[in-house]
């Protein structure tokens, strides 16, 4: 049964992708808009491949998204592997992303580990726009809204309230943090908060819960959709994995939301 158990989450739950769906309503918006988010790619083999990560790609592409929304950390450092895959590489790749209303994208740890600077030229090469500290106003026909991104608050100083004071108007927000950790001082006028880095702890025990969640909060912003005093954060499991190659009841995810004015929420996985 060890044996079983171990194949079970060092080969075939981190291979298991899951797409998360979930409706979330939205203050301010006019109509349905259609999100699909990817976190913590952090490809390293012998789970990852460049051929994997093009599947996964295709696997966003047809959810035929009006926006493309990835939450950091491109690149894998610090993690037991067999090899390293060169963002320079991934990147190509990720550049295949397609979505009307754009793919945007904030930077993570690793991505710093490795070479902040690089990593985000990198990625606006292949037409991915990556906010750090700063907000861009998208257009959707009659809709509009911001999408504002904060630096990695991991391993850079980041500055909220500079990245919303280039809000203007009552569009709705969705802010990008590649950590969950900023969410108690976000304000309410930001409709969304999406982050990752969590990996939902990566191992969820029976009874003894998430044992190890990289988050000053513990379990409080460990995975899925949170709301407090009025306010949404979605933290996704990401894809791959951090320092061990591991997963137990936390499956690699894409996340698709559908944006909409409804009241309700409804999550599935499929």
């Amino acid at each position: 049964m060890g044996l079983a158990l171990a194949i079970y989450a060092f080969w075939v739950e981190p291979r298991s992708l899951v797409v998360t769906r979930l409706s979330v309503p939205l203050a301010g918006l006019e109509r349905e808009l259609r999100v699909v988010v990817m976190g913590d790619l952090q490809p390293a083999p012998p789970i990852e491949s460049l051929e994997g990560i093009a599947a996964i790609v295709e696997r966003l592409n047809a959810e035929g998204g009006d926006l493309v929304l990835l939450l950091g950390d491109y690149v894998s450092e610090r993690r037991l592997s067999s090899g390293f895959i060169d963002p320079h590489d991934t990147a190509p790749i990720l550049g295949r992303l397609k979505a009307p209303l754009g793919v945007y994208a904030v930077l993570g740890n690793h991505d710093w580990w490795w070479d902040g600077p690089e990593m985000r030229r990198l990625l606006t090469a292949e037409g991915i726009t990556v906010l750090e500290d700063a907000a861009e106003r998208v257009e959707a026909g009659p809709q509009s809204l911001w999408i504002a991104g904060l630096s990695d608050p991991v391993t850079q100083s980041y500055d909220l309230k500079a990245v919303l004071a280039e809000v203007a108007g009552e569009e709705p927000i969705l802010l990008l943090s590649h950590t969950p950790d900023v969410f108690p001082d976000v304000p309410a006028e930001v409709g969304l908060t999406l982050a990752a880095h969590t990996h939902g702890g990566q191992v969820n025990l029976p009874f003894f819960g998430r044992l190890i969640v990289p988050s000053r909060f513990g379990e409080r912003f460990a995975y899925g959709l949170i709301e407090e005093a009025g306010r949404r954060l979605y933290v996704t499991s990401g894809i791959g994995t951090a320092i061990i190659p591991v997963r137990f009841r936390v499956p690699p995810e894409i996340v698709v939301l559908t944006l909409t004015p409804a009241t309700n929420a409804k999550k599935s996985a499929q």
